[in-house]
């Protein structure tokens, strides 16, 4: 996977995260809140996991070509 593919996986994670936020802004349900919140968590999980491929994938790029 590319640098590139990588930070296109995370942009699309972020527009996940915003609708999810949206869903947790809409909830006057406390249970409801609190499962959002667990899934805010999971795809902040997954963008971080994202960023960190594409900076390693971008350094290898990086190091192949000097």
């Amino acid at each position: 996977m590319s640098a590139e593919e990588a930070l296109s996986r995370a942009e699309k994670l972020l527009e996940r995260v915003e609708e999810t936020r949206r869903k947790l802004e809409q909830t006057d349900d406390s249970a409801q809140a609190i499962e959002i919140l667990s899934q805010l968590s999971e795809l902040a999980k997954e963008v971080e996991a994202e960023l960190s491929r594409a900076r390693r994938e971008a350094e290898a790029e990086a190091d192949a070509s000097a």
